[in-house]
């Protein structure tokens, strides 16, 4: 992001600085895309330099409140947008490892099967589920934020509760999922359809999300164990061959970059529940994976299970 330090009040640049990863927090875990989030922190820096600041009793409070409501008025654009998205829609990964800040205070809501179940919220109870859940803000200070009432605050949060409460359950650790990640990977660059059937959920799904601009891509969720397997099966004959697969931490779980010809192309994780791999997510979206992308190159001493 940038900001002209030349002509900022240093006291203003030094408030915003401080708060800058819980803003990014906030909205990443708002909208699901990194892209919109870095707009609306940027949107929040402009807004704090033109208001009058002598009148801010609590800068870190007016920051995070222009943050939020900002993202919940880019979400409900949003909204339009998803609804004629071509294909499965997946959140946009952020690279943890390359800004472990954003889950420092609590990973909750940045999962990627967590910010899918979150697209079935209104923009409102994604916020205050948001506040609540991953940053722990009392109900009294979300009801000023979202402009309604302590009650109303408690109610938009159990009702998002509710409405989660499926991707909720059972989440692997971060070493289980790990575990299950390279697992898989072995499994489905060789084609072995037997371990492959041990990995996998009954009822698994695989998506990718290409955004329609990314051919020979599923542009609807590939739906139970047997027709994932033969899905995996079939890649194996012809995908991996020239894939070079690169670790990565992509919001708060392990993952990898797909790279061909020095290029990324995917970024591909799965998610664990109750012991078994619940969904493949296969995220090609060159939008989505662009800003992410870039820290591939930094990834270097790769581990020798994703070589």
């Amino acid at each position: 992001m940038s900001t002209d330090i030349s002509t900022t009040d240093p006291d203003a640049l030094v408030a915003f600085t401080e708060s800058r990863g819980r803003l990014f927090g906030i909205a990443y875990r708002i909208l699901g895309s990194a892209a919109d989030a870095e707009d609306v922190v940027q949107e929040t820096w402009v807004r704090w330099q033109l208001c009058d600041r002598d009148v801010v009793r609590e800068p870190a409070a007016f920051l995070a409140t222009t943050t939020t409501r900002l993202a919940i008025n880019v979400l409900n654009s949003a909204r339009v947008t998803r609804e004629t998205y071509i294909g499965p829609w997946l959140p946009a990964p952020v690279d943890t490892s390359a800004d472990p800040a954003l889950g420092a205070e609590r990973d909750e809501a940045l999962h990627f099967a967590t910010l899918m179940m979150m697209e079935r919220l209104t923009p409102t109870e994604r916020a205050a589920y948001v506040l609540r859940e991953a940053f722990d803000y009392p109900y009294a200070r979300i009801a000023e934020i979202i402009e309604s009432t302590q009650t109303a605050a408690r109610q938009l949060v159990s009702r998002a509760r509710k409405h989660l409460g499926q991707s909720q359950r059972r989440h692997a650790s971060a070493a289980s999922h790990h575990m299950f990640l390279r697992a898989f990977l072995d499994a489905a660059r060789s084609g072995d359809t037997a371990k492959l059937e041990t990995l996998l959920a009954t009822d698994v799904v695989s998506h990718t999300d290409g955004g329609g601009v990314v051919r020979h891509t599923a542009r609807r969720p590939i739906v139970g164990r047997e027709k994932v397997v033969r899905f995996l099966a079939g890649l194996s004959q012809w995908f991996w061959g020239d894939v070079e697969v690169e670790p990565l931490d992509a919001n708060g779980r392990s993952a990898v970059f797909l790279r061909h010809n020095d290029d990324v192309f995917a970024v591909l994780t799965v998610t664990v529940q109750a012991g078994a791999i619940s969904q493949v997510l296969w995220i090609m979206n060159p939008a989505k994976i662009a800003p992410i992308g870039i820290h591939a190159s930094l990834h270097i001493g790769r581990p020798e299970w994703a070589a």
